[in-house]
C-alpha cells in the first residue's frame, strides 16, 4: 500500500517539476517575443544596436551596466522600457530573456515585477548624460 502512495508522491512532484519549468520556458518565449516587437527595431536582433546613432551596443554595455543598482534600474528606465505598452510583469520577462542571451551570462539575478514598477516610475530626463555618469564615460 506505501509503494502505491509513493508512486503517487512522486508522481505528483514530477508533474509540479515539469509545469514549473514549462511556466519558465513560457516566460523565456514570450521575453524574447517582446524582445523583437519592442527593442530589436533599434537594438537589433543580436543587440549590436547602432552606436553611430547613439544606441549602443547592449552587448557590451549591459554588463557594466549590471555590476551597479544604478545601472540595474537604468534597464528599466530608458524610455523604450519605461514608456511600453508592456506590463511591468511582461518588461521583467523580457528582461529576464535578453540579459543572459546578449550577455551570455547565466549569473544575472532575474527582474522581479516590483522591481520593474519601482524603478519604471523615474522616467529619465537625459539618457544619454545618466548612462554616461553610470559608466564614467563621455555621451
Amino acid at each position: 500500500m506505501w509503494h502505491a502512495a509513493l508512486r503517487l508522491a512522486l508522481a505528483s512532484l514530477a508533474t509540479v517539476l515539469m509545469a514549473g519549468a514549462a511556466h519558465a520556458e513560457g516566460q523565456l518565449q514570450r521575453g524574447h517575443a517582446n524582445y523583437v516587437l519592442h527593442c530589436s527595431g533599434c537594438h537589433l536582433p543580436d543587440g549590436s544596436g547602432k552606436p553611430a546613432a547613439g544606441i549602443p551596443d547592449m552587448r557590451a554595455t549591459v554588463p557594466r551596466l549590471l555590476a551597479t543598482a544604478a545601472g540595474r534600474a537604468f534597464l528599466i528606465q530608458v524610455p523604450g522600457t519605461s514608456g511600453s505598452s508592456l506590463k511591468d510583469a511582461e518588461v521583467a520577462e523580457l528582461m529576464n530573456w535578453m540579459l543572459p542571451a546578449l550577455t551570455g551570462r547565466q549569473d544575472i539575478a532575474p527582474f522581479t515585477t516590483e522591481e520593474v514598477t519601482r524603478d519604471r516610475n523615474q522616467r529619465l530626463d537625459d539618457v544619454a548624460a545618466h548612462r554616461a555618469a553610470i559608466l564614467g564615460t563621455n555621451r
